[in-house]
């Protein structure tokens, strides 16, 4: 990697604040350069223009007193004049320079073809002593080519211009300094929220028992950037939290529920192998063995949709005919309602609904078949829309909920009847509960004078 490559991956590995400060101090450091160089050549074209004014003002005196033969004027303080013969001798001269020429050769023969020089002799940096400005002008006197030189001492402009670089270069250190460490302990306030959001949720993640409050502090009296950064990870820790509270859930109902049916196949088959048994008895066996067999699968099916359902996952709405949608549904059970000899009817709107039939079907097929099993009488499944909601109930007419089941109707295995030898698995209405809440609705049950009802309210 090449030395250039390098500078920008160090860069990046800077902490955030300190990379904020090189930014802070890298602008600063232009705005600064040029400020003080707009300073500096306005106090510069300043001084220069005064210094050319009295230089064109000391030529002219010079040029008239050439041109009359009069007596050479006095100059500003420092001021040195020449006056050269067109062949460069020196006919007047400063005691300053005596013989010693301003002018170069060339310079000498561009002023006596007409032009007029100026030149500066000595540089600002580093300090010289005799810096001057020099202006040379071709005058003509009693019909002789004569080179005129004028030249004012530049001290007392280099040195101020001297002195505003220091104090310019002072200043802006000054302030350079002092907006870094602003913008150092800004961005390292700005940045703390940031720290404690971090070191919070690193102490949540190395906790053991981290995921029963998984939540950061944030100020409820902002709402700046880092605020909304601060919600946003507790949005997202509330989501992990309830995805463990999920993934606890299924295990613990998995163990719990699963345990008795495992229980009573292992009972079954150590009974048939304990002694020769005749085909009948094996027959019995086999056969309790598959009700057995047949539970699990129905309560692990059960189990995995209300996991699903429960992620989020697997709600996929679409237009669909609300008439079609309770057919479907109802139609398993009209053969079982009718060798019971009850009545099963359906009202329901001349609408179409978005939601997804694939869980809504068993969901009302839940319905539909608790009220077969623990109800009595004609059920009626009723469905309708308004602003935009789906209002859907099974009603029957028998005994009701018990009234200390209503609390509780769906929680996960909660029954009517404790007996583990009630038909069901206990998950059925926690199972409608599951897909009103995946639709954003709600699931309410409640006992009529008639009967039990379950209602099912969700967006459409």
């Amino acid at each position: 990697m090449t030395r250039s490559g390098r500078l920008p991956a160090r860069f990046q590995r800077l902490p955030v604040a300190a990379r904020l400060m090189l930014a802070v101090a890298l602008a600063m450091s232009l705005v600064l350069a040029g400020a003080a160089g707009l300073v500096y050549w306005r106090v510069e074209a300043a001084l220069d223009g005064q210094l050319d004014e009295d230089l064109a003002t000391y030529q002219q005196s010079l040029d008239r007193a050439v041109g009359t033969g009069a007596g050479l004027p006095t100059g500003p303080d420092g001021s040195l004049h020449q006056v050269l013969a067109a062949d460069g001798r020196v006919l007047r001269s400063s005691d300053t320079v005596r013989d010693q020429l301003l002018l170069t050769p060339a310079e000498r023969e561009a002023v006596v073809r007409g032009a007029t020089v100026r030149r500066d002799i000595g540089a600002l940096l580093p300090i010289t002593d005799g810096t001057l400005r020099l202006r040379a002008e071709r005058v003509t006197s009693d019909g002789q080519t004569r080179i005129v030189v004028a030249a004012v001492q530049r001290g007392h402009r280099d040195e101020a211009l001297r002195e505003l670089l220091a104090q310019l270069a002072l200043a802006s250190g000054l302030t350079l300094l002092a907006a870094s460490y602003v913008g150092y302990r800004t961005a390292r306030a700005a940045l703390r929220p940031v720290e404690r959001y971090r070191s919070g949720a690193a102490t949540l993640a190395n906790s053991a028992d981290g995921a029963q409050d998984l939540r950061l502090e944030v100020p409820s009296d902002r709402d700046d950037e880092i605020t909304r950064l601060g919600h946003t990870l507790n949005r997202m820790l509330d989501r992990l939290a309830a995805s463990a509270a999920r993934e606890h859930q299924f295990i613990a109902d998995a163990s719990h529920e699963l345990r008795t049916p495992l229980t009573l196949m292992r009972a079954e088959l150590d009974v048939a192998l304990h002694r020769p048994r005749t085909a009948e008895e094996l027959t019995d066996t086999l056969r309790s063995v598959d009700t057995e067999v047949r539970r699990l699968i129905t309560l692990a099916n059960a189990l995995l949709d209300l996991e699903q359902l429960g992620s989020g996952e697997g709600i996929q709405r679409a237009e669909t005919g609300l008439g079609r949608l309770l057919d479907d549904a109802c139609a398993p059970y009209r053969t079982a309602a009718e060798r019971d000899g009850r009545m099963l009817t359906v009202e329901h709107d001349r609408a179409t609904v978005h939601v997804d039939p694939r869980w809504l079907e068993p969901a009302i097929g839940t319905l539909l078949d608790n009220a077969l099993r623990h109800g009595s009488g004609a059920i009626r499944l009723q469905a309708e829309t308004h602003d935009g909601r789906l209002r859907l109930s099974v009603t029957d007419q028998g005994p009701g909920f018990p009234p200390d089941f209503l609390p509780y109707a769906f929680d996960r295995f909660s029954r009517a009847e404790a007996s583990r030898t009630t038909p069901g698995s206990g998950l059925g209405l926690a199972l409608v509960a599951a897909v009103a809440a995946s639709h954003n609705g709600t699931a309410h049950a409640e006992n009529t004078p008639h009967g039990a009802m379950v209602t099912l309210d969700i967006p459409c």
